[in-house]
């Protein structure tokens, strides 16, 4: 299903080390509900870094949704991992692994 979540932002950026670029700049794309720019100008841009010296986790994402439910069923179907779930007095989220083992939080907002 490609749909644009409930962003906060409208301008989306990531640069992390990884070992195919192009199949972990789709993946997040996919995720966001955006389209991987092919002009560096565009408003929606993924930036990626080669992975020949990438340390897992040097950057970890908290995408915050107001269909935190939704999201957290979606991700699996784009091959996420759900690692772990989280309930607090005042926060819920759910932390999942991307398609290269990268930890990033869904977070209830």
């Amino acid at each position: 299903m490609n749909r644009k979540p409930q962003a906060r932002d409208e301008r989306a950026a990531e640069a992390e080390g990884c070992a195919d670029a192009l199949t972990l700049a789709q993946f997040w794309a996919d995720v966001l509900g955006r389209q991987v720019a092919e002009d560096p100008a565009a408003e929606h841009v993924v930036l990626l870094a080669d992975g020949t010296d990438a340390v897992k986790n040097r950057l970890h994402l908290d995408l915050i949704s107001d269909t935190f439910d939704a999201e957290a069923r979606r991700l699996p179907s784009l091959s996420v991992r759900r690692l772990r779930d989280v309930q607090t007095d005042k926060a819920r989220w759910t932390t999942f692994a991307d398609i290269e083992g990268n930890e990033f939080d869904l977070i209830a907002g």
